[in-house]
């Protein structure tokens, strides 16, 4: 694909974050300005990721019923033969909307986001054993046009993410030019990407992968005998909005206010 820029995207200007820090680094916050990623490194100990991935499992199981009706076991980037993604799992476990404004991701999301941050999106991603399909390059943006464009996502490795079973590949420095166009696929969106200029972002259980929602990412087909189990969380400014409608017709045709009570709670 070209690397052209999404209809919407107009006059985008990245901001730096000059701190004071909560709970990142100075150097952690430059590497996200200027690479649009960091890892934070063993942020969860193996007891909380244990009750996580248990938490998680009715998401999951409902997942897989679900794509077992459906033609071909997929439903864009989920499928029985590659991975399955289950949403809202705050609406199911109070344990997993209590981790979702613990200290460590709270205090990211108010590094990143500002004083005032949202839960906005969360999702399991558990990509299952000999996958047949990749996740394309991306941005999270590029699935939803949430304005202001760069929002925060969490990718939290609940196993050991590696070359070898999907662990996720960025595109250093793209993230400062707003959203790229996206093409819509059988197996979901997808963006402009180089794999010869990506970085390979290989992380351990308990790490977390911090990017923006404009980092163009990709993930590998997961070729092992064992499952790689990711949880993404995802903050945004109070007040942030997804745009709806057709980029190829014009502007878009509403705005909608991220605000769910139910599950778009302020963490900060």
């Amino acid at each position: 694909m070209d690397r052209s820029l999404h209809p919407w995207n107009h006059a985008f200007e990245w901001v730096d974050h000059r701190g004071p820090f909560t709970t990142i680094t100075a150097a952690q916050a430059h590497d996200y300005d200027h690479l649009g990623f960091f890892v934070f490194e063993q942020a969860f100990d193996a007891e909380t990721l244990t009750k996580l991935d248990a938490e998680l499992q009715s998401g999951d199981e409902q997942a897989r019923k679900f794509l077992s009706k459906v033609p071909n076991g997929r439903f864009s980037v989920t499928g029985l033969d590659t991975q399955l993604v289950a949403p809202h799992a705050v609406l199911r476990s109070p344990w997993v909307r209590d981790f979702c404004q613990g200290p460590t991701l709270a205090g990211i999301a108010r590094d990143i986001c500002g004083l005032s941050a949202r839960l906005y999106w969360e999702q399991s991603v558990y990509k299952q054993p000999h996958s047949v399909e990749p996740v394309l390059w991306h941005q999270d943006n590029g699935y939803a046009f949430v304005e202001p464009q760069s929002y925060l996502t969490c990718w939290i490795a609940v196993t050991d993410a590696t070359p070898e079973n999907g662990c996720i590949a960025v595109m250093p420095g793209v993230h400062r030019a707003g959203t790229l166009a996206h093409a819509t696929t059988d197996i979901g969106q997808e963006c402009w990407g180089d794999w010869d200029a990506a970085t390979i972002v290989p992380a351990a259980a308990g790490d977390i992968v911090v990017f923006s929602s404009l980092t163009p990412h990709a993930t590998f087909v997961n070729g092992t005998d064992g499952v790689r189990k990711a949880f993404i969380v995802q903050y945004a400014p109070v007040g942030a909005e997804v745009c709806e409608g057709d980029p190829a017709v014009g502007s878009p045709r509403r705005r909608v206010l991220q605000n769910d009570a139910a599950r778009q709670f302020v963490v900060c």
